[in-house]
């Protein structure tokens, strides 16, 4: 897989105080209008207490909800759908206040040897899709792998800052989608 990454020059470092607009995050790598009939879905995360948490996909505001980024794939189909939420200090966390949202992103566990993987709800257009947590990698601010898509299977990428309240590198989180 070739890692995509921009020149510094193109990264927003995010310390301008607008953090929650998700265009500022790649701003060398702006989102694409996506059309669809639906402009909104749910994701649940049960380890984290997420529970019907509310993406808006080519959204501009993460304190008013996560963010599906335009362009990637939609839930259910080939490729990637890439989700962007806030975190903040954990101990800040609200499972419904989209400003600490992902805060525990980092404690959740991908599929082991000896452990099954944490799971990701996704219901979009009245389908319910099951993901496990597969993988989890922190990259730096300009690196765009998460954006990727591999069209081989449906996945989900979420993705936040870390460490929690700052914005110095980037945690995504990947799930693949498997049968109930």
């Amino acid at each position: 897989m070739n890692e995509m990454v921009l020149a510094a020059s193109d990264v927003s470092p995010l310390s301008n105080g607008d953090s929650y607009n998700p265009n500022t995050w790649y701003p060398g790598r702006p989102q694409k209008p996506t059309k669809t009939t639906v402009d909104t879905y749910t994701i649940t995360i049960p380890e984290l207490n997420i529970r019907d948490a509310k993406v808006i996909i080519a959204g501009d505001s993460l304190d008013q909800s996560l963010i599906h980024y335009g362009g990637t794939a939609l839930p259910g189909e080939p490729g990637a759908t890439v989700i962007f939420g806030h975190s903040t200090l954990p101990q800040l966390y609200d499972p419904k206040d989209y400003k600490t949202i992902f805060s525990y992103l980092p404690t959740l566990k991908p599929v082991s040897d000896n452990y099954k993987g944490d799971e990701i709800f996704i219901t979009y257009d009245r389908t319910t899709y099951r993901y496990l947590i597969y993988d989890m990698k922190v990259t730096k601010p300009t690196d765009l792998s998460a954006l990727e898509q591999e069209t081989d299977g449906s996945y989900v990428t979420l993705v936040t800052c870390v460490p929690p309240g700052t914005y110095w590198q980037r945690l995504n989180v990947k799930g693949k989608l498997v049968p109930f």
